[in-house]
């Protein structure tokens, strides 16, 4: 079984509101992230929020420590409940492969242009939790090199948003 996890803990500088929210084609960014998750995961769940179109959980060990608190609220979110990996993407991630899943099969495995969105084993929790309380560098690409994950080229890169400018020049194509 696989969880949906939705990242969606980061303050959202570049955008100056909760990007969170902005809508896209009527529906807000995390309702659209929720819904696509959903059609893939057995059950979904959004990370860094309080309230939300799903169940949240806090970012782990403590809120703002990026996608990787949240990945890590994911994974052991998963470990706890029986699943066997996690299916990862941020809020502001629009336009995902059809057949996500399928391509990033066998985790793990991350979008090479976006390395937020990944299917990650519930294993590697314990090699997250090593990398957010140690020294060395928190980033994704860290994490996804520590635990050998596959880099793939989903061909054409999904949407990301940062800024306002990002969302509006997506809603004029």
């Amino acid at each position: 079984m696989i969880l949906g996890l939705v990242l969606s803990g980061g303050l959202s500088t570049r955008f100056g509101s909760d990007k969170a929210l902005a809508e896209y084609d009527g529906h807000s960014l995390l309702a659209r992230a929720v819904d696509r998750l959903s059609g893939w995961c057995e059950q979904v769940v959004i990370a860094g929020r309080e309230a939300g179109p799903a169940p949240c959980i806090p970012d782990w060990p403590r809120a703002h420590m990026g996608p990787l608190g949240g990945l890590a609220a994911g994974l052991h979110h998963a470990r706890d409940a029986g699943f066997a990996a996690v299916l990862s993407c941020g809020v502001d991630s629009l336009h995902l492969p059809p057949h996500l899943p399928q391509l990033l099969a066998p985790a793990p495995a991350y979008l090479a242009s976006q390395p937020v969105i990944g299917l990650w084993p519930v294993e590697a929790a314990d090699m997250l939790e090593t990398i957010l309380t140690g020294e060395g560098k928190h980033s994704m690409l860290a994490f996804a090199e520590a635990i050998g994950a596959r880099a793939v080229d989903p061909g054409t890169p999904p949407a990301n948003v940062n800024t306002p400018a990002d969302l509006d020049a997506l809603r004029k194509n």
